[in-house]
């Protein structure tokens, strides 16, 4: 398993804002389960669902993602299916803005944009419904983790064909050795994570 980041290793990739003391970092980090070689053979899989289950862990985790933009106009915030659609529906209520889910092919009933993306383990597509999003709207995306960064690179893409003003994109872990936040940074978004781990 690689070695966690936090303190000032988390600021490397993320700086965490002078609240983000390490208690809440470990708090996190004890809160996210590692299960060893799945989805395949030598992938450390960072599981949240312990982390959602934790009552004081989810609580802020939720408050530390939402601690940035408070106070400020966001219209939209816009969940990955499926994690991304828990923490981005907390979030939304937080910032009293809207919820924009973006699912996998074949799950939206009304008119939908659609782009592929490339996943760790192949390419698959992602939808969202054409009237979600109005042009010039301040959005977040909000997704569990970020790793080789294609789910979320097309999920930005998706979102700029729609004409949205992306503020930043949230995830709870960051996997840095994997590239995902440099892609991002690379299409001008503000990427903002609170933990990270070493490897895959």
């Amino acid at each position: 398993m690689g070695r966690l980041l936090f303190g000032s290793d988390c600021e490397r990739t993320e700086p965490l804002g002078a609240d983000m003391d390490q208690t809440m970092t470990e708090t996190l980090l004890n809160s996210i389960r590692t299960i060893p070689d799945y989805p395949k053979p030598g992938v450390q899989f960072r599981d949240i669902t312990t982390m959602l289950g934790n009552p004081r862990a989810f609580r802020r985790c939720v408050d530390e993602l939402v601690q940035p933009y408070a106070g400020t106009r966001i219209d939209q915030i816009a969940g990955i299916e499926a994690r991304g659609f828990i923490l981005g529906g907390a979030i939304a209520h937080q910032l009293s803005a809207g919820f924009v889910p973006i699912r996998k092919k074949g799950k939206l009933p009304h008119d939908i944009v659609r782009v592929a993306y490339s996943l760790e383990y192949g390419v698959d597509e992602m939808e969202m419904h054409k009237d979600a999003i109005t042009p010039g709207q301040k959005v977040i995306l909000v997704d569990d983790l970020i790793a080789t960064g294609g789910t979320a690179e097309g999920a930005v893409k998706l979102l700029t064909q729609m004409g949205a003003d992306i503020v930043a994109a949230c995830f709870v872990i960051d996997l840095p050795d994997l590239g995902g936040r440099k892609k991002l940074e690379e299409l001008g978004v503000t990427v903002r994570t609170l933990v990270a781990f070493e490897g895959d």
